[in-house]
Parts: structure tokens; sequence; C-alpha cells
């Protein structure tokens, strides 16, 4: 899969992806978002087993997740702590009100 085309576009909300559309959007294979799955790092928003769905969120969060597995060397589950704090600090974010 390493030299397969990454897809790049707009998840449209009403629009869920499936695992192997969320792979390719991705750029992994299956086997990597099921680990992720089964350890609770990422989570689907409709479904189980082969029809499970998968929203914008969650491909932000994959595409986060794999961005600091890759790019910083972390393993997993520190991936995911980071990731939950990058989250938690834009919703924070969004309660602030303008001045």
């Amino acid at each position: 899969m390493a030299g397969d085309p990454v897809l790049v576009g707009l998840v449209i909300d009403e629009h869920a992806l499936s695992l192997e559309e969320l792979a390719c959007a991705c750029g992994v294979d299956a086997d990597w978002l099921h680990e992720r799955l089964d350890a609770g790092l990422l989570v689907c928003c409709s479904g189980e087993g082969a029809a499970r769905r998968f929203a914008s969120p969650q491909l932000h969060r994959a595409r986060r997740l794999l961005a600091l597995e890759r790019d910083f060397d972390a393993n997993p589950e520190l991936a995911a702590l980071v990731v939950d704090l990058i989250e938690e600090v834009h919703r924070l974010r969004s309660l602030r009100q303008p001045r």
C-alpha cells in the first residue's frame, strides 16, 4: 500500500466512511485501523464489524494518530493521549466567548 495514491477530499458529514475507505483516506492498511479500534484508541460512529462507519471526526483523529506515530515515533497509546489533549484544547477554545 506504500505506493498507492492517497484519497484526499472533503468528507461530508452525512456520508460515513467504511473501514476500507477510512484506511484509504489515511493511507494505511486496514490492520492499522483494526489495532487502534481493538485498543479503544479509535471508535466508529455507527455499526459493528464489517458494517462499521466512520464520520469526519474519526477521520481527523485517525490522521492525527498516524502523524504523531510516524513523525515522532510515538507508540499508539501515547499518540492517542496527545490527540485527546489536542481535541480538548479545541473544545475549550470553542467555548470561549469573543470579547
